[in-house]
Order: structure tokens, then C-alpha cells, then sequence
């Protein structure tokens, strides 16, 4: 046979020799190294003797060990070393393998990046938002980041819109967030299927319109009073915190996570640490009369440094104790954080409170120069004339005038 003869061997002569090296033709060969047997393309390229590796033969039969001889062949024609070529080939196709990140595991990476550089304040914004990617968007986790499209995020976001209209929000702006920085680190392309303004509320109903009449029901001021006494006759901490959750306007937490160490009754104030605040700001609040004698008889039956010490040792009421309260005293058709819109309506309308001291007693950024000065000073005085006036309003009876 010539030089040039190809396609020599057979799958018998494979198999009935033992010869260490086994030419096929056109520098194709089959060797032998320790216990197995490798093809190998014989070549030579800029004047040079070359060697590249084609595969085991467990793995590569002889047809295809044959096509792969080939198109390197045909990488030569065109002046193209195939070892090199193949190897950039490798080096590309493992960047674009590690590209490929799931949903599920850049989330992941995302909240980690988060927590290390301490961009969240506690270890309830990290819970949230693992529990949100993890459990929320288990549908989607195994789903390659860059495939992520508007149906992808309808898929997890339609079984809670409407129903669980909080967790929903906040699970588009989390899956929005995620997508927004693997777009920045050249994960994905195009616009974000998450984004709401443009996008999302062309397909589902707007979050504000559901928000008024199912997210945070608000009491109306007027029913306060009437609630509170019934509240007063309803045992257990539970009643106790919501008591003083309502009249001192703060968050559920705040008031659940409320330490004897923040509490001044001989001062009657309250000062919650910047780091249990929503806004990362410390805030105090003046505690009126009635607050007072609440914390006083909580004092007396003070188990730990807990205020409304829950059922567990040395672990604040869970929010269903007071929702569970709530609902005892004939509220069931509001809820607890409500009670901050309640307050603020009330301070509008009835105590005619001007906007900065309303807001500054919720915490709430305020915005001109003159709102910012009294954030700065907090105006505490004022606030606790306010609250005083707001603890007499729910304690008023049915006799009363609504001017209160």
C-alpha cells in the first residue's frame, strides 16, 4: 500500500492485534499507552513534526476517530494548526460552560456577595431573601440565568399575586435585582422580564390598586376606641404588645423586639436602637400615660430582658400572637401594621398635627428643609404632646366627642 493509503485498519484487526501501534492511513493511528489504547493524529505543521491527542478507544470508535482525523485534515488545508485551534476551541467552550450559571446558583452567589460585603443591616434581610429565591423561586432556579424571560418570572409571581400580595412585590423586586446585576456582569442581555414599569404592569394588575383594599387594612379612626376597650379585656402578652403597638404607632417588630434596656419609664421613652429601624436610624418615642402603665404591669411579670417576652425562652412574640389578638378583639378584617395608617389619618384630620411631626413620629423620611430640621431634632416634645392626645382618642368613650 502507498504512503497515502487510508482507512487501513478494520474493527477485527483492532481487535485481534496486539501491536503497540496501528496505522490507519494519513497519520491516523491507534497506540498503546500502559493498559489502554489512544488514537493519535501524526502531522506536521510549519515544518514540523506534530502529535495530537484524538481519544481512548473505549470512547472513540474507529469511524469516529476517522472524522476527527478528518476536519483536523481540513484545518490543515486552510493553514490552520489543529492542536492549537482545538485547544482555543476547549479554552472558549469552558468559558462559555461557566457562563452558564443557573438562576438558582447566581442568586445564590448574589445574596453571598451581599452579606459579605455587609450591605444588609441584619440577618432578616439575608433570611428573606434566601427564603425568597430559594423557596419562592424554586421553579425557575435550574433555569440558565440568561433564559430567564417575562414568562419565566409570570410563573412564579402569578401563584401569589393577589393572594400573598406582599410577598409577591417584594419577590419581582428581588428576581429584578438578581437579573439587573447578572445583565452588569455580562450574564444576560435585553431588557429586565422582571422590571415592572413598562413591562409587568401591562400584565398584571397594579399593586397600589390591590394594596388599598387588601394590603394593610386600615381601622378607620373613628372605630379606635371602641376596638381598644375590647382589646383591654382580651388576656395574654399578645393583647398587651398590640396595645402598645397601636398606641405608640410603631412596626409590629419594633414593638415585639422592644428590650427593657431600651425602655426609660422614669423618663417615659422609649429609644429603638438604629439597628432594629427600618430607616437605620435611631428613634425614640415618647410613651404616653397609658403606655406607661402597660410596660409598668409588664415589668412586674418580666421573665427576661424581653418586653413581650414569646412562649420559646428569651424569643420575642412571633407577629401571629398579635395578629391572633387582633382578630380576639373583633379586628380580623384589619391588620397590625393598619394601625400606622390609622394613626396618621387621625393625625391629619382629627389632631390636625402638622406633616413633619406626624411623620417624624412614624420614622418616616421626611423631605424640604424645614421637615429635615425637625428630623434632626426629632422635635420629641411636640411628638409626645401628639401621642399623648392620640392615647386619649383610643381611650375615649361612645359619650365623647369625635374632637378628641
Amino acid at each position: 500500500m502507498g504512503s497515502h493509503t487510508r482507512n487501513v485498519l478494520t474493527v477485527k484487526s483492532i481487535a485481534a492485534s496486539k501491536s503497540k501501534k496501528l496505522r490507519d492511513g494519513g497519520g491516523l493511528w491507534l497506540v498503546t499507552k500502559g493498559q489502554g489504547r489512544y488514537w493519535i493524529l501524526d502531522y506536521r505543521y510549519g515544518g514540523k513534526r506534530r502529535e495530537m491527542g484524538i481519544g481512548p478507544l473505549h470512547t472513540i470508535s474507529l469511524a469516529e476517530a476517522r472524522q476527527k482525523a478528518e476536519a483536523a485534515r481540513m484545518l490543515l488545508r486552510q493553514g490552520v494548526d489543529p492542536t492549537e485551534h482545538r485547544t482555543v476551541e476547549t479554552i472558549e467552550a469552558a468559558r462559555v460552560a461557566a457562563s452558564v450559571k443557573t438562576f438558582g446558583q447566581y442568586a445564590d452567589a448574589y445574596v453571598d456577595a451581599a452579606v459579605k460585603a455587609g450591605r444588609w443591616r441584619g440577618a432578616k434581610t439575608e433570611a428573606r431573601w434566601r427564603n425568597m429565591l430559594t423557596n419562592h423561586a424554586a421553579a425557575i432556579r435550574d433555569t440558565p440565568v440568561a433564559a430567564i424571560g417575562v414568562t419565566e418570572v409570570l410563573s412564579i409571581l402569578r401563584p401569589l399575586w393577589g393572594e400573598k400580595q406582599e410577598t409577591a412585590e417584594k419577590l419581582r423586586e428581588v428576581t429584578e435585582r438578581v437579573l439587573d446585576a447578572a445583565r452588569v456582569e455580562g450574564l444576560r442581555a435585553g431588557e429586565n422580564p422582571a422590571a415592572w414599569k413598562g413591562n409587568l404592569e401591562h400584565v398584571l394588575h397594579k399593586p397600589d390598586a390591590l394594596t388599598r383594599t387588601t394590603h394593610h387594612a386600615a381601622m378607620p379612626h373613628a372605630a379606635v376606641a371602641p376596638f381598644m376597650k375590647k382589646l383591654a379585656a382580651v388576656d395574654g402578652i399578645g393583647a398587651r404588645a398590640l396595645e402598645f403597638t397601636v398606641l405608640t404607632a410603631c412596626r409590629s417588630g419594633e414593638a415585639r423586639g422592644a428590650t427593657w434596656d431600651e425602655i426609660d419609664l422614669d423618663s417615659a421613652l422609649w429609644v429603638i436602637p438604629a439597628a432594629r429601624m427600618k430607616s437605620g436610624k435611631e428613634h425614640r418615642v415618647p410613651l404616653s400615660d397609658k403606655v406607661v402603665a402597660i410596660l409598668t404591669d409588664m415589668r412586674a411579670k418580666r421573665l427576661n430582658d424581653i418586653v413581650f417576652p414569646g412562649i420559646r425562652d428569651k424569643k420575642p412574640l412571633s407577629d401571629m400572637s398579635l395578629a391572633k389578638a387582633l382578630k380576639s378583639a373583633g379586628g380580623g378584617d384589619f391588620t397590625v401594621h393598619g394601625f400606622r395608617s390609622t394613626f396618621r389619618d387621625w393625625a391629619t384630620e382629627i389632631a390636625q398635627a402638622p406633616r413633619e411631626i406626624a411623620e417624624a413620629a412614624l420614622s418616616h423620611a421626611v423631605g424640604d428643609a424645614v421637615e429635615r430640621s425637625y428630623a434632626r431634632s426629632d422635635a420629641l416634645e411636640r411628638r409626645r404632646a401628639l401621642m399623648a392626645n392620640w392615647a386619649k382618642y383610643c381611650a375615649k368613650t361612645s359619650l365623647e366627642k369625635n374632637n378628641a
